[in-house]
Parts: C-alpha cells; structure tokens; sequence
C-alpha cells in the first residue's frame, strides 16, 4: 500500500473540487456579501446553524468571523427547539449550512426562524433542496465526488463548506475597510496584537541600559560602556548629539583581526559602522521584526522625531517581551 500516493490523491481531490466551486462563484456571492454588511453594519450578529460536520465547521467560521470584527455565534439546532432559538433576533443574518440541504433538525427549525426578520444565507451542495428554497441567498457548495474512497465520508464538500465561509469572512473583511489594527485590537493577548499594537519605544532599551559614547571616544572607552549596559552594541553620537555611527562586537573582532598596534587607544570613528540600520520610534513592533529579518542584526537603534538616538531594541529581548 502506497500511504503516500493515496494521501495525495484525497489532496488532489479536494483541490479538484475547490477549484470547481472557484469557478462557480456567481452574483449569489455578492448578495451574500452585501447581506452580510448590512447586517454588521446595523448591529445585528451572525448566527451560524448547521449538524454534525457542518455544525463544527459553524463554529470554526464563528471564531473566524468574530476575530474579524463581525459578531458571530453558533445556534445549535437542538438547543433551539427548547430555548435557544431566543439567541437569534431581529436584523440578524443565519448562515446555515447542510450539503443535502434536507437535514430534517434544521428543516423542523426553519418554520420558527422566518417568523423573525432575518436573512437567510444556505450554504449547501444542492441548489434545489428544501434548505435551498427557503433562504435569501443560495451558495451552492457542490462537489462531483468526497475524497473518501467510499465516496461517503463527508471531506470534498466539508473542505467546500469551510472555504466557502472563509472567502466570506475575508471578501466582507475588506469590504469594511477591516485593517490589522483592528485585527490587532481583538487579538491583544497575542503576539500578534502585541506586534501591531505596540511601537518601538515600548519595547526599546534606553539609558541607563543602552551602551552611548560620542565619537572621539577610544574603542577601550567603547569596550567598557558596552559591557556596564551588557549591550552587543554602542551607539556613536556626533557633537550636536545626532546619530554617527555604531560600533558592535562584530566591529571590534574586524578590528582586533586587523593587527593594528594599540588597538585600544584607536577612535572607535575609524571602525564604527556609519549610517546603520535605524527606525523611528513610533515604528509598530511589526515593521520593527521585519527590519532585524530583512538586514539580519542583533540590534537596531531606535531614533526621536529629530533623528537623535534614544533606544536600542535587542533581538534577545524579543523573546522576554513575547513579539515573536
């Protein structure tokens, strides 16, 4: 048995037929968007129905939508019968999910939910079933084949149901004008929030922690600030207190290689790196992690509004700070 090449073919499968539901995309999409919105947009919430398979990719699309400034939740169709159906109310959007689109716990619920002023978006693999007849808008979610080898397993059309919902949530995500602050500002506990949120001079090193000496200093002078800061680096100021240079553990090994004689009354000037590797203050942790990526450095100095060295962000401290 070739475990490989079978589990390929279920991939492949699946590929397949999303590829099929990309191309049977039509203006039922767009009114589902726009469904969507208004509800959003009018304070109502959406309640996402659906069993077994279904009901937990509902739930997935639930957290997915929520995370993205959309409120969701998911109504169990049980549950609703003896109770839970006062969850939905008026202005509210169902999305209701059943490839068969005959599944008989959601059928008995619709009668009691189009009594409300709600839409109804079915999410489903038959456009002409009972499911299908009574919502608003029908996105048809149709597979020719499961990836099961038995074609029974529900896996082609659970994998359908659960992009569908995601290109939902991320179409309506750009159609409000969702940016990743607002992301950021749902997600605070994360690294995530914290690296969208936060800016350099939150995360940053400054005096008496940071490693600073003016430019007519001597690399003995650079040696011993650097290690009364515990720094990788010290940052070389100009007269008028500007930015000169760095000078960093790698630069003083250079130096050392080098073989000059009386290394350490040499001016750090003459092996400092000028025009280093900078950002603002008020940079998002985000744009910083990307900065130390792209130029791969240990140590990235943090500049005022007037271009004056105030911080230094050490890669160690990342970890500690919880940004990465």
């Amino acid at each position: 048995m070739d475990l490989l090449e079978k589990a390929r073919r279920v991939i492949n499968l699946e590929i397949e037929e999303l590829q099929g539901l990309s191309q049977r995309l039509d203006t039922s999409f767009d009114l589902a968007i726009s469904l969507l919105k208004q509800c959003v947009v009018t304070g109502g919430k959406l309640v996402f129905i659906g069993v077994g398979k279904s009901g937990n990719i509902g739930s997935k699309l639930a957290a997915t939508f929520n995370s993205t400034g959309a409120p969701s939740t998911v109504l169990n169709c049980q549950d609703a019968l003896h109770g839970d159906l006062g969850l939905v109310n008026d202005g509210d959007c169902l999305i209701a999910m059943s490839y068969s689109g005959e599944t008989g716990e959601l059928l008995r619920l619709l009668p009691h939910l189009k009594r409300k002023r709600i839409q109804i978006i079915a999410i489903t693999g038959k456009p002409e079933s009972t499911l299908a007849e009574t919502a608003d808008c029908v996105l048809n979610i149709q597979v020719t084949r499961e990836a099961c080898p038995l074609n029974l397993a529900p896996t082609s059309s659970s994998t359908n149901t659960l992009v569908m919902g995601d290109a939902l949530a991320m179409v309506l995500l750009e159609s409000r004008g969702f940016t990743k602050e607002n992301f950021a500002e749902l997600h605070p506990g994360g690294s995530l929030g914290r690296a969208l949120l936060m800016r350099a001079q939150d995360i940053m090193r400054q005096q008496p922690h940071i490693a600073v000496i003016n430019e007519n200093s001597t690399i003995t002078e650079a040696i011993a600030e650097m290690s009364r800061a515990r720094a990788g680096a010290v940052i070389i100021t100009a007269s008028d207190g500007s930015l000169a240079g760095v000078f960093t553990q790698g630069d003083f090994t250079r130096a050392f290689q080098s073989g000059q004689a009386q290394l350490g009354d040499a001016k750090v000037s003459d092996f400092m790196t000028r025009d280093p590797v900078t950002t603002s203050d008020t940079s998002l942790v985000g744009e910083v992690l990307k900065q130390l990526e792209l130029y791969r450095i240990d140590d990235l100095i943090v500049l005022d509004g007037q271009k004056r060295p105030i911080g230094m962000i050490d890669t160690q401290d990342l970890t500690r700070l919880r940004v990465v």
